[in-house]
């Protein structure tokens, strides 16, 4: 599944190693940075063991590919940069008092709510508790007393702070739950039937849940089966595709383990992503993505068994469940941001869908991971993206606009949960706390439950939300949301930390600042680009930046630094950026294309070699994202702004690179290419340092402890060489 880290809102005198002979294109050039002196001996330079790939007639010399390795050579380089890193981000002047603020909003006292899902006239859902390392799953009858929910499973209780829940799915009668347990951010989860004491019914079904493909299950409407993902046991495929061959099989509670049996999934790709949902009548929906490039096609099982609805080139990215027989699809055929659809539950496919709203100026949201379209007896509802704020919109079941809650500007909305006769959700933005809401269609009453909703102790109502449009370097305008000072002067003398992300179409939207309060209270300004790669403006905004295309991104996010600094909010010498992931990937290109743009760079869990990276157990996945080698077109694009194959000899800027030992998504060995290709070719005396977490994945999962240290580590290591 596409659910990414984003580090901005979570809380990171030898010859080049540039072989490519490819020169990124030329760019307007900012205010020069000050000069810096000769570099000291760095004792942990990585040997250079020249090797040799050729693609498409391009010999492509790798110095560093031995540190991909899972051995020991490999981990003791890595071992030892990690503590170089550690040792010298504990010393750094406000880090002590960065771990203190940190602790004081992250474990605060209160308890914060989230992840809701109604079954049997309950709400279930994951509470965190300030002295808890991680999410419990809780149950309870009514949202505004949460006070009196149920405790069913603590699972670092149970088996560690390193354990966590990757998702859950209540029986329809709210009797028990199916969960996903995983250990050590490692995201390979085994799925357990548990009561609402949290005890297991069933014997637990490993190989459920691993990264990015991720995992699912549907209940029968009796409760008396499930239907699940599974992945291949040992054996039955090679080792290093265990996490991938994703299949749907049936089990019948209290039968045994060795009796399940296959339902769904040879006839799928090797990277095909599945979510399960099923209603009450017994019907089962597979909504299956063709690894991470949003293409979909959908399955239905009813009691006619298991029919392919449309295929990946018909373009409905979602179908939900109406009220009746009936299904809701989103589709994109002759609609990039999209349009929905109604299908009779007998038809075979979805050509006969009828058109209910049609395409809009602003695009529908659509996540495979999570639910498009919220339908009742008789309201449809539907997220709208608004270039990065969101806006909840409301339908009578004809299509036509019905009322809805209203909500405050630049702020994000999340798709309601059905409750009663109304529905619950959650709005926030960059400067005010969540809060969750009931809005009830038939009267219009829109109710705030602050129990449900404590507000952290973090005040950020000194500062603004200012969205400005940056240009990129095609004439596209970008979204800029600069989260600033209230009546601060601009003169270029404010520090800023920049973020962005562009890719997977995941849009970036507002969400509260609090991990960055102490960075703010620093005097420091935030900015958030809204770059193309995501869908903040629809598919055709995604893949303008996916594919041959990626390089509008780096563009994208180049021209915003230029914006920011142009409009004196801050100047060169006081900007950092910051990037996890996908983002990892762009902080990694734009400080190899522009290394004198920016004063300190921190990247989570990055992608630097594009010409490897689908080597990975996980890589597959990302192809139709960013494209293969094995197509020369596609190897041309990649090759041009890989940032390892760009690393050359310059006064790069102070870099953090942080990765985590068990990420299932992006390979650590990205990070430590990368780091021993710019160590080799740094000429200034700025930082360059790789953080390895043993405990740790992508971040997803990450114990509560892990978070507080890596958060206090991004934030003193930007403080400390943007601020003066």
């Amino acid at each position: 599944m596409r659910t990414c880290l984003v580090v901005s809102l979570v809380f990171a005198c030898g010859g080049s190693t540039s072989q490519t002979g490819v020169v990124p294109p030329p760019v307007a050039t900012p205010p020069p940075r000050p000069p810096t002196a000769s570099p000291p001996a760095d004792p942990f330079v990585a040997a250079v063991v020249p090797v040799t790939n050729t693609y498409h007639g391009v010999a492509v010399v790798d110095p560093y590919q031995w540190l991909e390795a899972n051995d020991d050579a490999a981990h003791a380089w890595s071992a030892a940069h990690d503590a170089h890193a550690r040792n010298t981000l504990d010393h750094l002047p406000e880090i002590d008092a960065l771990r203190r603020e940190l602790h004081d909003i992250i474990a605060a006292p209160l308890t914060s709510y989230g992840g809701f899902v109604a079954a049997g006239g309950k709400l279930f859902g994951y509470r965190k508790q300030p002295t808890h390392e991680q999410a419990e799953l809780i149950v309870m009858d009514d949202p505004s007393k949460p006070a009196a929910a149920h405790l069913i499973l603590d699972p670092a209780a149970a088996g560690g702070p390193q354990q966590t829940i990757d998702w859950m799915k209540p029986a329809p009668d709210g009797s028990k739950v199916a969960v996903s347990i995983s250990f050590g951010g490692s995201e390979a989860g085994s799925l357990h039937i548990v009561d609402l004491d949290g005890k297991d019914l069933e014997p637990v079904i490993p190989d459920v849940q691993h990264g990015t493909g991720g995992g699912s299950v549907a209940w029968a409407p009796d409760g008396k089966a499930i239907y699940y993902t599974r992945y291949p046991a040992a054996g039955e495929k090679p080792e290093a595709e265990r996490t991938a061959w994703m299949q749907v099989w049936y089990h019948q509670l209290g039968a045994p383990i060795a009796s399940d049996h296959y339902e769904l999934g040879k006839e799928l790709p090797k990277i095909a992503e599945i979510m399960l949902t099923s209603d009450k009548r017994s019907r089962v929906l597979a909504s299956v993505q063709n690894g991470d490039g949003g293409e979909v096609r959908h399955y239905l099982r009813d009691s006619a068994g298991w029919r392919q609805l449309d295929d990946w080139k018909d373009r409905v990215v979602a179908i939900e469940f109406g009220p009746g027989d009936d299904l809701w699809l989103v589709s994109r055929d002759g609609a990039p941001r999209g349009k929905i659809l109604k299908l009779a539950g007998n038809a075979r496919t979805t050509a006969s869908a009828k058109l209910v709203v049609p395409e809009a100026k602003d695009a529908l949201i659509t996540e495979l991971d999570r639910a498009s379209l919220v339908v009742t007896e008789d309201r449809l509802f539907a997220l709208y993206q608004l270039g990065g704020p969101n806006e909840l919109r409301a339908f009578k079941l004809d299509g036509k606009p019905a009322r809805g809650p209203e909500l405050p500007p630049i702020s994000s909305t999340s798709l309601p949960v059905r409750w009663n006769t109304g529905v619950l959700f959650r709005t926030t933005s960059y400067t005010t706390p969540p809060l969750y809401r009931a809005f009830e269609p038939t009267t219009g009453a829109l109710t705030e439950l602050r129990a449900l909703s404590p507000a952290p102790p973090v005040d950020l109502s000194s500062f603004e939300v200012v969205r400005e449009l940056a240009t990129s370097k095609d004439g596209t305008k970008i979204p800029l949301n600069i989260v600033w000072p209230k009546g601060a002067a601009k003169n270029g003398a404010t520090p800023c930390v920049v973020t962005g992300y562009g890719g997977y179409a995941l849009s970036q939207e507002p969400a509260f600042l609090a991990v960055w309060a102490p960075v703010l209270r620093r005097g420091v300004c935030m900015a958030l680009a809204n770059l193309r790669g995501g869908s903040e403006y629809g598919e055709a905004w995604h893949q303008a930046g996916a594919g041959v295309h990626k390089q509008n991104v780096f563009d994208d996010f180049a021209a915003a630094l230029r914006h920011i600094v142009e409009r004196n909010y801050t100047s060169v010498a006081r900007l950092g950026i910051i990037g996890g992931s996908n983002g990892g990937l762009l902080m990694g290109a734009v400080l190899t294309q522009h290394p004198d743009y920016m004063r300190a760079v921190v990247s989570s869990v990055g992608i630097y070699d594009m010409l490897r990276y689908e080597l990975s157990p996980n890589g597959a996945y990302n192809v139709p994202e960013f494209g293969t080698v094995t197509d020369a077109a596609q190897f041309k694009a990649l090759y041009a702004y890989s940032p390892y194959h760009h690393v050359s000899r310059s006064a790069y800027p102070a870099i953090l690179m942080t990765t985590g030992a068990n990420d299932p998504r992006v390979s650590p060995w990205q990070s430590r290419k990368m780091i021993a290709a710019l160590l080799a070719a740094q000429t200034g005396a700025a930082p360059i340092l790789l953080r390895t977490s043993s405990n740790a994945g992508h971040g997803i999962g990450s114990s509560m402890t892990e978070r507080i240290g890596l958060v206090a580590h991004q934030q003193a290591f930007l403080l400390a060489h943007i601020r003066p």
